[in-house]
């Protein structure tokens, strides 16, 4: 039987390319949707996203039922989840983005604004660069050590050093991907990540968690 990936349309995520990616990785059906009863039905669940925090969650929530029926398939029915780029952010508690915004709380934790520590580092942090697991945590395994396509201006400041799956480093430390049970966020792009990113994606595909 054909697995279906729900790979979820709020109009806020760069989309062919996330749903093309997946099918070189292995993905046989992808589904691209905004409609809740196909997550409710999928095997695996991607949320992309590319924008501000606030304009992601407020369009994810406009789409009726849609939260419910991710926290259904993923938390009930145990499909394996990949939040990507603002898609994983969302998980957090709150984003700090042009104010405070409430996010899917799925891992606790908050979205802050990346700190210009040194007058080198240039923000966004944009382009190429090393990641790298932390053991400690059980979404460690999905991610191995490489480089990636990172953009973004903002981080996912985990409350639970646990759930931090791999770092990197832009001028300090920064997440690179969280996880908790069958839930993985990455900040990075693996659709714009090469084989680093289709491996990613390939191995996400065979996750049983």
């Amino acid at each position: 039987m054909t697995e279906t990936v729900a790979l979820i349309d709020y109009g806020a995520g760069n989309l062919r390319s996330v749903a093309n990616a997946l099918r070189v990785a292995g993905a046989r059906s992808v589904a691209v949707t905004s409609d809740p009863g196909v997550v409710r039905a999928a095997d695996r669940v991607v949320l992309p996203g590319v924008g501000a925090f606030k304009a992601c969650i407020d369009a994810l929530r406009a789409i009726p039922h849609m939260v419910d029926a991710m926290e259904e398939r993923v938390f009930v029915g145990g499909a394996p989840f990949l939040g990507v780029c603002v898609g994983m952010q969302l998980l957090a508690d709150r984003g700090l983005e042009h104010g405070v915004t409430e996010g899917l709380g799925w891992i606790g934790g908050e979205v802050q604004a990346i700190e210009r520590t040194d007058p080198a580092i240039k923000i966004p942090h944009m382009g190429w660069n090393d990641v790298a697991p932390m053991h400690h945590s059980d979404g460690a395994r999905l991610i191995e050590p490489g480089e990636a396509y990172f953009l973004h201006s903002y981080h996912f400041v985990a409350e639970d050093g646990h759930h931090v799956a791999a770092m990197t480093d832009h001028g300090g430390g920064l997440v690179a991907a969280v996880a908790r049970d069958n839930v993985l966020g990455v900040q990075f792009h693996p659709e714009k990540s090469q084989e680093y990113g289709l491996s990613l994606l390939s191995r996400f595909l065979e996750w049983k968690p």
